[in-house]
């Protein structure tokens, strides 16, 4: 097999199945989650996402959360 002639998509197809026969089922799942690309721009999101704390109110949401 001359891997300079392989498409993309016949990369992708025999690296999972290497990565079945080698991991099984579950770890095929678990490896493929490591490399979940996602989408949008979280720099941009992120003041959307997340509101805006200063260390203290940090601390305090450490606190909080270690007493639960």
């Amino acid at each position: 097999m001359n891997i300079q002639e392989l498409t993309q998509e016949q990369i992708r197809v025999i690296g999972l199945e290497v990565l079945a026969r080698e991991l099984g089922p579950t770890g095929l799942v678990r490896f493929l989650q490591l490399y979940e690309q996602g989408s949008g721009d979280y720099t941009r999101q992120r003041p959307d996402l997340l509101p805006p704390l200063n260390a203290a109110q940090i601390a305090e949401k450490i606190r909080e959360n270690r007493d639960k």
